[in-house]
């Protein structure tokens, strides 16, 4: 399979993932909010293939969701690009710059901020148009429900992309769907992984309480 071709299928493999897991794994959280998996399945692309692949990913997987699935017509769309693209790529780029363990976390870290600057912002703007109110009305939303909402989204995506990233990129490896790495790390990062565990915990506790569940 030669390149071009194999990058064509990784990006119509990826983008009919995000888009099943989307399907069946929105949750509900407040007023129109939804949380669902799939920029996880994207931000993986774009760290193994990296930044232009999740911005494709993104593109492809928010157009199919606006003429299948969604409600929410072209102000969803935009908005599911604006906030897939300012997490996936964000950590895509920096973890192309900075190919290591710190920079896989400094892009997530960084990737989950901007996602919640960007979409704070973006809701602001947008939502009055969406719900037919104020930007007034918006404005007093924006700490108590848009901002828990997408901290939230953001550090559950970026645990959950922590703990799938080995998995994943070894058992494409041994596939040999990926290349092998030239450097095999050795230390596991038990630490890590355990405070992505625990992130991951506290922000379904957090849903759930926020959903009134517990």
């Amino acid at each position: 399979m030669n390149s071009k071709v194999k990058k064509i299928t990784t990006i119509a493999m990826l983008a009919a993932i995000a888009y099943v897991v989307m399907a069946i794994g929105r949750i509900p959280v407040v007023l129109f909010l939804k949380y669902d998996p799939s920029d996880v399945i994207i931000t993986l692309g774009g760290l193994i293939w990296g930044p232009g692949t999740a911005l494709l990913v993104t593109v492809i997987k928010s157009v199919i969701e606006m003429f299948t699935v969604s409600d929410t017509g072209i102000i969803g769309c935009v908005m599911n690009i604006l906030q897939t693209t300012s997490f996936a790529f964000t950590a895509s780029m920096i973890y192309k710059k900075k190919h290591n363990l710190a920079g896989a976390v400094t892009g997530l870290l960084v990737g989950c901020g901007v996602m919640v600057v960007v979409m704070i912002l973006w809701n602001y703007l947008i939502t009055p148009l969406y719900m037919g109110v104020s930007r007034a009305d918006v404005a007093k939303l924006l700490v108590p429900a848009f901002l828990p909402f997408n901290l939230l989204k953001g550090g559950l995506n970026a645990a959950f992309t922590f703990l799938l990233y080995k998995p994943v990129v070894g058992a494409l490896r041994k596939s040999g769907f990926v290349a092998p790495s030239a450097e095999a790390q050795k230390n596991r990062h038990i630490g890590l992984i355990l405070l992505a565990a625990l992130i991951v915990v506290t922000c379904v506790l957090f849903i759930l309480v926020m959903k009134g569940v517990i």
